[in-house]
Protein backbone atom coordinates (compact mmCIF):
# COMPACT_ATOMS: atom_id res chain seq x y z
CA UNK A 1 0.00 0.00 0.00
CA UNK A 2 2.82 2.42 0.92
CA UNK A 3 4.60 1.81 -2.40
CA UNK A 4 1.31 2.29 -4.30
CA UNK A 5 0.66 5.62 -2.56
CA UNK A 6 4.22 6.71 -3.28
CA UNK A 7 3.76 5.88 -6.98
CA UNK A 8 0.53 7.92 -7.13
CA UNK A 9 2.22 10.86 -5.40
CA UNK A 10 5.12 10.71 -7.86
CA UNK A 11 2.71 10.70 -10.82
CA UNK A 12 0.80 13.70 -9.44
CA UNK A 13 4.01 15.62 -8.82
CA UNK A 14 5.10 14.97 -12.40
CA UNK A 15 1.84 16.48 -13.66
CA UNK A 16 2.12 19.52 -11.40
CA UNK A 17 3.82 22.54 -12.98
CA UNK A 18 7.19 23.20 -11.36
CA UNK A 19 8.91 26.45 -10.50
CA UNK A 20 10.95 26.28 -13.71
CA UNK A 21 7.75 26.44 -15.79
CA UNK A 22 6.94 29.86 -14.33
CA UNK A 23 10.52 31.18 -14.31
CA UNK A 24 10.26 32.23 -17.96
CA UNK A 25 9.06 35.34 -19.76
CA UNK A 26 5.41 36.16 -19.03
CA UNK A 27 4.54 36.12 -22.73
CA UNK A 28 5.77 32.53 -23.06
CA UNK A 29 4.13 31.36 -19.83
CA UNK A 30 0.80 32.99 -20.73
CA UNK A 31 0.71 31.07 -24.01
CA UNK A 32 1.69 27.78 -22.38
CA UNK A 33 -0.82 28.11 -19.54
CA UNK A 34 -3.75 27.81 -21.96
CA UNK A 35 -4.93 24.23 -21.64
CA UNK A 36 -3.38 23.60 -18.23
CA UNK A 37 -5.51 22.62 -15.23
CA UNK A 38 -6.04 24.91 -12.23
CA UNK A 39 -6.60 22.85 -9.07
CA UNK A 40 -7.90 24.14 -5.72
CA UNK A 41 -7.96 21.90 -2.63
CA UNK A 42 -9.88 22.83 0.50
CA UNK A 43 -9.23 21.58 4.01
CA UNK A 44 -12.45 19.58 3.98
CA UNK A 45 -11.16 17.55 1.04
CA UNK A 46 -13.16 19.38 -1.62
CA UNK A 47 -11.25 19.75 -4.89
CA UNK A 48 -12.20 22.02 -7.78
CA UNK A 49 -10.55 21.76 -11.17
CA UNK A 50 -10.82 23.84 -14.33
CA UNK A 51 -9.04 23.99 -17.66
CA UNK A 52 -7.57 27.43 -18.37
CA UNK A 53 -8.72 28.89 -21.70
CA UNK A 54 -7.63 32.53 -21.49
CA UNK A 55 -4.66 34.46 -20.09
CA UNK A 56 -2.96 37.83 -20.43
CA UNK A 57 0.77 38.58 -20.09
CA UNK A 58 2.15 41.62 -18.27
CA UNK A 59 5.79 41.73 -19.22
CA UNK A 60 7.53 44.02 -16.73
CA UNK A 61 7.93 47.61 -15.52
CA UNK A 62 8.37 48.89 -19.09
CA UNK A 63 4.88 47.55 -19.94
CA UNK A 64 2.61 50.49 -19.10
CA UNK A 65 -0.35 48.15 -18.51
CA UNK A 66 1.62 46.26 -15.85
CA UNK A 67 1.20 47.25 -12.19
CA UNK A 68 5.00 47.22 -11.84
CA UNK A 69 5.16 50.20 -14.22
CA UNK A 70 4.34 52.39 -11.19
CA UNK A 71 7.31 51.06 -9.26
CA UNK A 72 7.92 48.70 -6.39
CA UNK A 73 5.17 49.13 -3.81
CA UNK A 74 3.65 47.10 -0.99
CA UNK A 75 1.01 45.95 -3.45
CA UNK A 76 3.41 44.90 -6.21
CA UNK A 77 6.21 43.55 -4.01
CA UNK A 78 5.21 39.94 -4.75
CA UNK A 79 5.70 40.57 -8.49
CA UNK A 80 9.39 41.28 -7.89
CA UNK A 81 9.81 37.99 -6.04
CA UNK A 82 10.15 34.35 -6.98
CA UNK A 83 8.19 32.97 -9.92
CA UNK A 84 5.28 30.61 -9.28
CA UNK A 85 3.55 32.66 -6.57
CA UNK A 86 0.05 34.11 -6.75
CA UNK A 87 -0.43 37.85 -7.07
CA UNK A 88 -4.06 38.52 -6.17
CA UNK A 89 -5.40 42.07 -6.23
CA UNK A 90 -8.85 43.59 -5.69
CA UNK A 91 -10.48 45.94 -8.20
CA UNK A 92 -13.68 47.95 -8.59
CA UNK A 93 -14.54 47.12 -4.99
CA UNK A 94 -15.92 43.81 -6.29
CA UNK A 95 -13.44 41.46 -7.91
CA UNK A 96 -10.31 39.57 -6.92
CA UNK A 97 -7.96 38.89 -9.84
CA UNK A 98 -5.61 35.89 -9.94
CA UNK A 99 -2.18 36.50 -11.44
CA UNK A 100 0.85 34.23 -11.48
CA UNK A 101 4.31 35.73 -10.99
CA UNK A 102 6.73 34.77 -13.77
CA UNK A 103 10.26 35.50 -14.94
CA UNK A 104 13.41 36.18 -12.96
CA UNK A 105 13.47 37.63 -9.44
CA UNK A 106 13.37 41.42 -9.66
CA UNK A 107 11.86 41.54 -13.16
CA UNK A 108 8.20 41.90 -12.03
CA UNK A 109 6.30 40.00 -14.71
CA UNK A 110 2.97 38.22 -14.26
CA UNK A 111 0.18 36.40 -16.08
CA UNK A 112 -3.50 37.13 -15.42
CA UNK A 113 -5.76 34.07 -15.52
CA UNK A 114 -8.88 35.35 -17.29
CA UNK A 115 -11.14 32.35 -17.95
CA UNK A 116 -11.46 28.58 -17.61
CA UNK A 117 -13.76 25.63 -18.24
CA UNK A 118 -14.98 23.73 -15.12
CA UNK A 119 -14.16 20.03 -15.01
CA UNK A 120 -15.36 16.82 -13.34
CA UNK A 121 -19.04 17.77 -13.44
CA UNK A 122 -18.53 21.06 -11.60
CA UNK A 123 -21.12 23.57 -12.81
CA UNK A 124 -19.72 27.10 -12.69
CA UNK A 125 -19.38 30.14 -14.94
CA UNK A 126 -15.65 30.87 -15.18
CA UNK A 127 -15.86 33.10 -18.28
CA UNK A 128 -14.09 36.09 -16.75
CA UNK A 129 -11.36 36.74 -14.16
CA UNK A 130 -13.76 37.92 -11.45
CA UNK A 131 -16.16 35.03 -12.04
CA UNK A 132 -13.25 32.58 -11.91
CA UNK A 133 -11.89 33.76 -8.57
CA UNK A 134 -15.36 33.94 -7.02
CA UNK A 135 -16.18 30.36 -8.04
CA UNK A 136 -12.84 29.06 -6.79
CA UNK A 137 -13.01 31.08 -3.56
CA UNK A 138 -9.77 32.88 -4.39
CA UNK A 139 -9.27 36.14 -2.47
CA UNK A 140 -6.48 38.61 -1.87
CA UNK A 141 -6.55 38.07 1.89
CA UNK A 142 -6.40 34.31 1.60
CA UNK A 143 -4.27 33.68 -1.47
CA UNK A 144 -2.01 36.63 -2.29
CA UNK A 145 1.62 35.42 -2.31
CA UNK A 146 0.52 31.77 -2.16
CA UNK A 147 3.13 29.36 -3.55
CA UNK A 148 1.46 27.70 -6.56
CA UNK A 149 3.90 24.79 -6.51
CA UNK A 150 2.44 23.64 -3.17
CA UNK A 151 -0.62 21.51 -2.45
CA UNK A 152 -3.35 24.08 -1.70
CA UNK A 153 -3.64 25.55 -5.18
CA UNK A 154 -1.54 24.58 -8.15
CA UNK A 155 -1.58 23.91 -11.88
CA UNK A 156 -1.19 20.66 -13.78
CA UNK A 157 0.07 20.01 -17.28
CA UNK A 158 -2.44 19.91 -20.12
CA UNK A 159 -3.84 16.50 -20.94
CA UNK A 160 -5.06 15.27 -24.30
CA UNK A 161 -4.94 17.39 -27.43
CA UNK A 162 -3.14 20.71 -27.06
CA UNK A 163 -5.36 23.76 -27.65
CA UNK A 164 -5.17 25.99 -30.69
CA UNK A 165 -4.09 29.31 -29.18
CA UNK A 166 -4.74 32.68 -30.78
CA UNK A 167 -3.56 36.13 -29.69
CA UNK A 168 -5.30 39.47 -29.38
CA UNK A 169 -5.02 42.77 -27.53
CA UNK A 170 -5.49 42.77 -23.77
CA UNK A 171 -8.76 43.97 -22.30
CA UNK A 172 -9.24 47.23 -20.42
CA UNK A 173 -5.74 48.71 -20.91
CA UNK A 174 -6.52 51.64 -23.21
CA UNK A 175 -4.58 53.93 -20.84
CA UNK A 176 -1.29 52.11 -21.59
CA UNK A 177 -0.46 54.11 -24.75
CA UNK A 178 1.43 51.93 -27.25
CA UNK A 179 1.19 48.97 -24.88
CA UNK A 180 -2.59 49.00 -25.30
CA UNK A 181 -2.02 47.46 -28.73
CA UNK A 182 0.33 44.69 -27.63
CA UNK A 183 -0.96 41.23 -28.63
CA UNK A 184 -0.54 39.72 -25.19
CA UNK A 185 -3.92 38.07 -24.65
CA UNK A 186 -3.97 34.32 -25.33
CA UNK A 187 -7.16 32.31 -25.80
CA UNK A 188 -8.21 28.79 -26.71
CA UNK A 189 -9.70 29.31 -30.16
CA UNK A 190 -12.20 26.50 -29.67
CA UNK A 191 -13.55 27.37 -26.21
CA UNK A 192 -16.91 29.01 -25.55
CA UNK A 193 -15.74 29.97 -22.03
CA UNK A 194 -13.46 32.77 -23.24
CA UNK A 195 -14.49 36.12 -21.77
CA UNK A 196 -15.92 38.93 -23.88
CA UNK A 197 -15.09 40.82 -25.96
CA UNK A 198 -14.09 37.80 -28.05
CA UNK A 199 -11.16 38.05 -30.47
CA UNK A 200 -12.29 38.42 -34.08
CA UNK A 201 -11.83 34.74 -34.96
CA UNK A 202 -13.92 33.65 -31.98
CA UNK A 203 -16.53 36.29 -32.71
CA UNK A 204 -17.05 34.91 -36.21
CA UNK A 205 -17.10 31.29 -35.03
CA UNK A 206 -19.28 31.75 -31.94
CA UNK A 207 -21.53 34.24 -33.70
CA UNK A 208 -22.29 31.65 -36.37
CA UNK A 209 -22.95 29.02 -33.72
CA UNK A 210 -25.33 31.35 -31.86
CA UNK A 211 -27.21 32.09 -35.10
CA UNK A 212 -27.56 28.36 -35.80
CA UNK A 213 -28.83 27.76 -32.28
CA UNK A 214 -31.29 30.66 -32.54
CA UNK A 215 -32.51 29.32 -35.87
CA UNK A 216 -33.05 25.87 -34.35
CA UNK A 217 -35.08 27.42 -31.51
CA UNK A 218 -37.26 29.39 -33.94
CA UNK A 219 -37.88 26.32 -36.09
CA UNK A 220 -38.74 24.21 -33.04
CA UNK A 221 -41.26 26.84 -31.89
CA UNK A 222 -42.87 26.90 -35.34
CA UNK A 223 -43.18 23.10 -35.34
CA UNK A 224 -44.80 23.15 -31.90
CA UNK A 225 -47.21 25.86 -32.99
CA UNK A 226 -48.16 23.91 -36.11
CA UNK A 227 -48.74 20.72 -34.08
CA UNK A 228 -50.98 22.62 -31.67
CA UNK A 229 -52.98 24.07 -34.55
CA UNK A 230 -53.40 20.63 -36.13
CA UNK A 231 -54.43 19.21 -32.77
CA UNK A 232 -57.04 21.96 -32.28
CA UNK A 233 -58.48 21.24 -35.73
CA UNK A 234 -58.82 17.56 -34.88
Amino acid sequence: MASENAAILTMLNQRKLSRSFYAREAEVVAHDLVGTILVRRERDGTERRARIVETEAYVGPHDLACHAAKGRTARTEVMFGEAGHAYVYFIYGMYDMLNIVTGAVGDAQAVLVRAAEPMDGWEADLSGPGKLTRAFGITRGRDNRLDLTGDRMFLERATGKLPRVIRSKRIGVDYARDWAHAMLRFVDADSAAVSKPWPEELRRKNGAAIKRKSGDVVRARRRRKKLIELSDRG
